[in-house]
């Protein structure tokens, strides 16, 4: 067999908002050649260097290939059959009951289906038939930033080619072109039209290259700079006051809220200076139409919490920057644009009474403490380096009866931690679809299962006959499951075959403005200042700065770098090129205070504080404000330091259709030389 021609696909490296197609040519050997695909609208033919690399799971010596099962308490995983595996699960399961066993999945999960969400609905599908627990992952990334918008009322987005065309002033809040790679061409365009370019941060990031000005403030301090930004442009009068009395409630509580945050007051809880905060403020309230991309994770950890989104997006409240081209708030992760929906194939209506454990992080811990979840199963996602206080949560995984992983490469939670882990296909296995803001795209199978990898939808077929569970998989193949989804007005009704004629896409039917009928996500339907549905739940109903927490002498931040993104492949150790590219860990820190610990330049270091301990490089730079401190996330052992308590109370933790259960992650430490 010769090599076949080019096939297009999707990278599966789920960088949501950015998804990028590639082409793929299968070799001889099996093995492949990956790139950029010219032809898709979303990426124009642009690939990183994680698509690129991609090319490295296939047939590479660390996938996991055979089911294993380990041999009694901390002994060795060994090769087992499915059948013997799921019938022991299965057993398991039914000892317990099906309200102590409970459902993780991870991007490992979406590698081929993220935004378009069929693999996710078919594992709530089964929880729900069977009735057993299930929780929404959105609570490791961005569902507190998607909480705080959507209290506002600000949870839809406009897409990067309305950026590009109409934006006169951009504001990068938190946002980085390493996470948002697509967005990037059009924020380029948009200053090549002569388009404001401003970068706010706690790092100079790559994306400060771009930008005419650069704001570097405290880690926490977003919502006070919101609310500083709305004092000064209320008490200028350059707020859009025909569209606040319209389209807005609680303008007079928030106008007397914030007569206190002056540009002194958020000078002292920023550390900028008054003059550029001014500066800031008049110009996002008179430079139009104006918009706002926000950080999809990283800013919504620690004091920032749910108060940066819900602060930030009351601003294009105020200044009529809502429904028109060019304004309100850009892509953003998690998040889409008017219109983009798909059917419901959860079943939620059919599950049957019982106790639930809620969609909380802490929540889901507490249960493996206590007992009440006695078996878990995590799928594409590395438990141990996903959740916060890493300590506290590998001795409650000890207390389960059982975990299962279901995944493609072994990770910290399937060496230290599981019980099973079953080998699941990867994205060229199998087939799916990937939903971007503007377009939906087949990602079809191109490659046969290697060894006994399986789909993961097969684990609750296997599992529902071993249970009796009925009707989990009504569809006579994944493709028939895939066009129930699909089969929805704004995709014009399309399925996998009409897909694969239109040369493996569809334009989705939506607006490329956020609310176009001026029609917002909160029960009064308009931009809410003032929140009687946050105070029904016990939280402050107007935007509000957290108090600086700082208790240690440096805050530790994280984000994202071009070699990691997930948690699917071993964060990136499992891909030579990758693991070439970041051989250890790496922390960012100021030269001011790497001298004060008589720290050089790829010294050896610890990081420490009151929750344990993790070894790192330091990379001494001027990028780095003193007293702050950056390491890119996912690194096995990181999360020993970061905290793991709740932010929102349980009564907030239904409000959206995603989870917003999302613990603190924040982290104040101390750094230090060590040998080695």
């Amino acid at each position: 067999m010769g090599k076949t021609p080019p096939l297009k696909t999707m990278c599966p490296m789920n960088c949501h908002p950015t998804l990028c197609g590639m082409t793929v040519t299968v070799r001889e050997d099996r093995g492949v050649s990956i790139k950029g695909d010219p032809d898709n609208p979303d990426s124009r033919g642009f690939l990183c260097m994680r698509g690129h690399a991609a090319a490295d799971i296939v047939d590479n010596p660390r996938r996991l290939l055979d089911p294993l099962r380990r041999d009694g308490t901390g002994g060795e995983l060994l090769p087992t059959t499915w059948d013997a595996a799921l019938d022991e699960i299965a057993a398991v399961m039914r000892r317990v009951g099906r309200h102590a066993v409970g459902f993780w999945q991870g991007h490992g999960n979406w590698a081929n289906d993220y935004a378009f969400g069929l693999k996710r609905m078919q594992m709530d599908r089964f929880a729900n038939l069977y009735g057993c627990q299930y929780w929404n992952p959105a609570m490791v990334c961005w569902g507190l930033g998607g909480f705080g918008a959507g209290i506002t009322g600000a949870l839809e987005t406009s897409t990067k080619e309305d950026l590009g065309a109409h934006s006169e002033l951009v504001i990068l809040w938190g946002a980085n072109t390493v996470s948002q790679a697509n967005t990037f061409p059009h924020v380029e365009a948009a200053k090549r039209r002569g388009a404001r370019i401003v970068v706010i941060d706690v790092r100079r990031t790559e994306a400060g290259a771009l930008a005419d000005e650069v704001l570097l403030l405290r880690p926490g301090s977003d919502a006070a700079l919101a609310l500083g930004m709305m004092h000064v442009i209320i008490a200028e009068g350059l707020h859009d006051a025909d569209f606040v009395a319209a389209h807005t409630v609680g303008f007079e509580e928030l106008a007397e809220s914030l007569r206190d945050k002056t540009p002194d007051w958020t000078a002292e809880q920023t550390g900028l200076p008054g003059a550029r905060i001014l500066a800031l403020a008049r110009g996002y309230a008179t430079t139009g139409p104006a918009m706002i991309v926000m950080g999809g994770s990283s800013m919504h950890k620690g004091d920032a919490a749910w108060a940066a989104a819900r602060a930030i997006t009351c601003l294009p409240g105020l200044t009529g920057n809502f429904g028109k081209p060019g304004a309100g708030i850009g892509p953003r992760h998690g998040a889409r644009s008017h219109g983009v929906a798909f059917n419901d194939l959860t079943a939620a209506d059919r599950r049957p009474p019982g106790a639930r454990i809620p969609n909380q992080m802490e929540a889901i811990v507490e249960a493996m403490e206590s007992g009440a979840l006695k078996v878990l199963f995590s799928l594409g996602s590395n438990f141990l380096s996903s959740f916060p206080d890493t300590n506290r949560v590998k001795a409650a995984l000890q207390k389960l009866d059982l975990l299962v992983m279901h995944d493609i490469f072994p990770n910290q939670t399937t060496r230290e931690a599981a019980d099973f882990v079953l080998p699941g296909t990867i994205w060229l296995e199998e087939i799916g679809a990937k939903s971007t803001n503007t377009h939906l795209y087949l990602a079809d199978r191109i490659l046969p299962p290697a060894g006994q990898a399986r789909p993961v939808h097969r684990l609750y077929q296997d599992l529902a006959a071993r249970l009796g569970v009925a009707d989990v998989f009504p569809w006579a193949d994944q493709e028939a499951a895939m066009n129930a989804a699909l089969d929805h007005p704004v995709t014009g009704h399309a399925t996998v075959e009409s897909l694969r004629a239109n040369g493996g896409r569809v334009a989705l039917d939506i607006s490329h403005l956020a609310y176009p009928t001026l029609e917002f996500s909160t029960p009064s339907g308009k931009i809410e200042f003032f929140s009687g549905r946050a105070a029904d739940m016990g939280l402050p109903p107007l935007p509000q700065a957290p108090a600086r927490s700082q208790c240690g002498p440096l805050t530790l931040t994280n984000g994202r770098t071009y070699a990691h993104f997930h948690a699917f492949y071993d964060h990136g150790r499992a891909l030579p090129t990758l693991a070439a590219r970041e051989a250890e860990p790496q922390l960012w820190i100021a030269p001011h205070d790497a001298e004060a610990r008589g720290i050089a330049q790829g010294d050896a270091i610890e990081i420490s504080n009151r929750r344990g301990s993790f070894a790192a490089r330091a990379l001494v730079t001027g990028r780095m404000p003193a007293g702050v401190v950056w390491m890119r996330d996912g690194w096995p052992g990181m999360n020993v330091l970061t905290d793991g308590g709740a932010v929102l109370p349980e009564t907030a933790l239904d409000t959206f259709p995603f989870s917003v259960g999302q613990a603190n992650y924040g982290a104040e430490v101390e750094v230090r030389r060590r040998s080695g």
